[in-house]
């Protein structure tokens, strides 16, 4: 199994990870996407099982949950080779639409969906498959004892280093309106591209504070401490999911990622994601 997690400098990268990213890189500096290729091919093996292989590309906030429900399908179909990419949700959709190629996509707002489907890349309606809201991220032992989204802004206008994603990843947009509801701006020491990022500037020490998902804080461990906020409550993210369309697939044949989106969308697909703290639509 080949994993291809896109992060913050894409740290300790394998050469399967290097091999996925290079699809979609080639697709952002070539005029139009190439050929499919056939090693992508789904196909039915002995007794019908799935065989093939299947590029999933997916908000960086489904890592844990999706490394582990790609296990899972492997194990189910010893034929299939799952390949996830997260990223922002925004960056992987610019990807799409400047001709990179994938066969399954799960972004983390509906809006950033809707942006491919308008572009005719999505075969049929995406399903939101899950929920998502905001936690005020901080180093553990919350040293600065932020306890509100107000002293996250007099924590950046007293110099501290508050970072948030960029407005248009949907992380960013979601933290804006918590803001926005709470009646305070703030001026954030970096805008990020992906909830990863920020997650990873609180925990190594770099901000003081950022606004995530309350996943991506669960997943850190004890590394960092999640700061609930009234103002997030109401600020709820929906995640579609869906099969891209023929011309941006890897693969002629749906049968795979139709079944690898069955999974998510099924009850031992919910279980897992409940689990990493997600909460069903």
């Amino acid at each position: 199994m080949r994993r291809a997690s896109r992060g913050p400098g894409w740290p300790r990268a394998s050469r399967g990870a290097v091999a996925v990213a290079l699809v979609l890189l080639a697709g952002c500096s070539a005029p139009a996407p190439g050929p499919a290729s056939t090693s992508g091919a789904a196909t039915s093996g002995d007794g019908g099982g799935l065989a093939g292989t299947v590029t999933v590309l997916a908000a960086a906030s489904l890592q844990a949950a999706f490394d582990e429900l790609a296990a899972d399908f492997e194990a189910a179909h010893p034929g299939v080779d799952v390949r996830p990419v997260y990223d922002g949700s925004a960056t992987l959709a610019t990807q799409l639409l400047e001709g990179a190629r994938g066969d399954v996509l799960a972004t983390a707002d509906e809006s950033t969906m809707a942006t491919v489907v308008d572009a005719g890349l999505v075969d049929g309606a995406p399903e939101v498959f899950t929920t998502n809201t905001l936690q005020v991220v901080v180093p553990a032992g919350n040293p600065q004892d932020v306890r509100s989204v107000a002293d996250l802004a007099d924590l950046a206008s007293s110099g501290g280093h508050v970072v948030l994603c960029a407005p248009q990843v949907p992380c960013g947009a979601a933290a804006r309106t918590v803001l926005t509801a709470a009646g305070v701006s703030l001026a954030a020491a970096s805008e990020e591209q992906n909830v990863t990022a920020v997650l990873t500037k609180v925990a190594a020490g770099e901000a003081d504070a950022g606004l995530v998902y309350r996943t991506d804080v669960r997943a850190a461990g004890d590394e960092v401490e999640g700061v609930d906020v009234d103002e997030a409550a109401d600020v709820v993210n929906r995640y579609p999911i869906g099969v891209l369309a023929a011309g941006t697939r890897t693969s002629a044949d749906q049968a795979v990622e139709r079944a690898f989106v069955d999974l998510v969308l099924s009850d031992a697909g919910q279980r897992v994601l409940a689990a990493r703290g997600f909460v069903a639509p």
